[in-house]
């Protein structure tokens, strides 16, 4: 099981596992609650350059298409090619094997994420 309060949220429901210089990067319980069924994932390219808030792929589900941002700057460095096989994996674990792609950080891009708490209130609010 993930600790969900070692993990860091933006206000578009992604979550970020940080390691050094690297983040995995995917959507919470929250957004693939509110998809419903998600059907299609459309990822970056290894190595294309993110910039925070900018749009780096699309997620369809059985209620809706949606569009994935970019938690933070930096350039993807893996992308997760089960998910894009098999996008039930982004609801069935959305904190563990549903990861979208892993990025290496620009620096203090990860300044500024929410933690646990401050999303969840988000959420709630």
């Amino acid at each position: 099981m993930t600790d969900l309060t070692a993990l860091r949220y933006t206000d578009e429901h992604e979550w970020l596992a940080v390691d050094g210089d690297t983040a995995t990067v995917g959507i919470t319980d929250y957004a693939a609650d509110k998809l419903g069924d998600v059907v299609f994932v459309e990822l970056p390219a290894v190595g294309t350059e993110i910039t925070a808030g900018s749009v780096v792929g699309e997620i369809e589900s059985t209620k809706s298409v949606g569009e994935l941002y970019a938690p933070l700057a930096g350039t993807v460095t893996e992308v997760n090619d089960a998910v894009v096989d098999d996008p039930s994996l982004v609801n069935a674990e959305p904190f563990a094997g549903g990861w979208l792609i892993k990025v290496a950080i620009a620096d203090g891009a990860a300044d500024g994420l929410l933690d646990r708490d401050a999303y969840v209130a988000l959420t709630e609010g």
